[in-house]
């Protein structure tokens, strides 16, 4: 032992010193054998399967605009299946843009496109805003529980 290091240890730095890094090694070995999950909250069970994520997704993805919103909300006030040509003023849109929003829809599954001779017709589909309705009216504490 050097002069130094007597020094060190007559004051006990020395030892504390080994002390601490002795307890520093042990955290360090007792993190490597902890997995993350064991840190965290546990997940209860997954909610959503892939499919169902993706279905969701594409929900979503519709209702991310404002026209596609509006077009519902104009459809679900319609007593029957509108024409295109009679959304086009309503929205103040062009064709190409209105038809382009009402695949979207109608893709996501909220809206069913009827032919009619050379013009489509579009109504609510059966169900879907009822479906709208329970995804954003649960609480999110019971679709947890759930």
């Amino acid at each position: 032992m050097t002069a130094e290091a007597s020094v060190f240890s007559r004051n006990g730095i020395l030892g504390k010193t080994l002390i601490q890094s002795s307890r520093l090694v042990d955290m360090l070995e007792l993190m490597k054998k902890r997995s993350l999950i064991d840190c965290c909250s546990p997940l209860v069970r997954p909610t959503l399967s892939e499919g169902q994520a993706v279905g969701l997704e594409r929900l979503f993805k519709a209702l991310a605009d404002r026209h596609r919103v509006r077009i519902l909300n104009l459809l679900a006030g319609a007593d029957d299946a509108v024409c295109v040509c009679k959304l086009e003023p309503a929205l103040g849109l062009a064709q190409p843009t209105v038809s382009y929003h009402l695949k979207l829809l109608v893709e996501a599954g909220l809206l069913e496109r009827e032919r009619r001779g050379r013009f489509s017709y579009y109504r609510i589909a059966p169900g879907s805003l009822d479906r709208l309705g329970t995804l954003v009216s649960e609480p999110i504490d019971e679709v947890r529980a759930a």
